[in-house]
C-alpha cells in the first residue's frame, strides 16, 4: 500500500470533521501563515495541504501569490478542492497530488520555474523520511526562496504528563513529533545553505522555523 493509499484509509471519514477537530491542537498555522510575508506574483506551495484550510488563509491574506498545494491523499484533495471553491478562491489556488519527498512542480503543478516559498504545516511528523522531503523541498526553491515549517516541538516546557499523553494520541494517527527537523537545517545553514531562525512557541508545544535559501 503507497502512502497515498494509506492516507485516504485514515482520512477519508476523517477528513469531514478534520478542521473541526484539529483546531484545538495544531497551534501555530495563523502565525505561520502572518509571517510568509508572500510578494505579488510569487508562488507558495504547501506539502500536505489536507482540507485546504491554511491555504484558504493564506491566500485571503496574500490575494496577489499564486498558491499551490499537493497532498499524497486523493480523498483529501476532493475535499480541499470544494472548500476553496466555497471559500471563493478556487480559481487562485491549484492543487496536485504529490508525494512530499518525489514532488516535480512541473509535473505534478505545471509550473515552470523554481518556487519562491515551500510550506509544510504539521506535515513532516506524518512522514518517516521527513530529512528527504525538508532537502528535497530546498532544492525546489529559487536562491532566496524561503521554507516554512510548523509542527510539533519538544514540550520542553510542559509537564511530563502532558507530553506522554499527546504523544500516545498523536500516535493513534501514525503522527511522530520530530523536534530534530530545527538541528538539521540548523545544520544546513551552518553549511552556508542559506539563513536559518526558530521559535518555540506555546512552551515548546509548537515549533516555527523559517529558513532562506541562499
Amino acid at each position: 500500500m503507497d502512502t497515498g493509499q494509506r492516507m485516504d484509509r485514515m482520512y477519508r471519514g476523517q477528513r469531514h470533521i478534520y478542521d473541526l477537530t484539529r483546531r484545538y491542537y495544531l497551534l501555530g498555522r495563523d502565525r505561520l501563515i502572518a509571517r510568509l510575508d508572500a510578494e505579488p506574483g510569487e508562488a507558495f506551495c504547501e506539502v500536505g495541504c489536507g482540507t485546504a484550510r491554511n491555504l484558504i488563509r493564506a491566500a485571503r491574506r496574500y490575494p496577489a501569490t499564486h498558491w499551490y498545494g499537493v497532498d499524497p491523499s486523493a480523498a483529501m484533495l476532493a475535499t480541499a478542492r470544494r472548500a476553496l471553491d466555497r471559500a471563493g478562491v478556487g480559481d487562485r489556488v491549484t492543487l496536485g497530488r504529490a508525494e512530499a519527498a518525489t514532488l516535480a512542480p512541473e509535473r505534478d503543478l505545471g509550473l515552470t520555474a523554481p518556487l519562491d516559498g515551500v510550506i509544510f504545516a504539521f506535515t513532516l511528523s506524518m512522514v518517516p523520511a521527513w530529512q528527504p522531503a525538508l532537502d528535497h523541498a530546498l532544492s525546489l526553491l529559487r536562491p532566496g526562496g524561503s521554507l516554512h515549517v510548523v509542527d510539533f516541538g519538544d514540550q520542553a516546557g510542559l509537564p511530563g504528563w502532558f507530553q506522554r499523553l499527546l504523544l500516545a494520541w498523536l500516535a493513534r494517527f501514525e503522527v511522530h513529533p520530530r523536534p530534530e527537523m530545527a538541528d538539521h537545517l540548523r545544520a544546513r545553514a551552518a553549511a552556508g545553505d542559506g539563513g536559518f531562525e526558530a521559535a518555540a512557541p506555546y512552551r515548546g508545544y509548537a515549533q516555527l522555523i523559517r529558513f532562506e535559501k541562499a
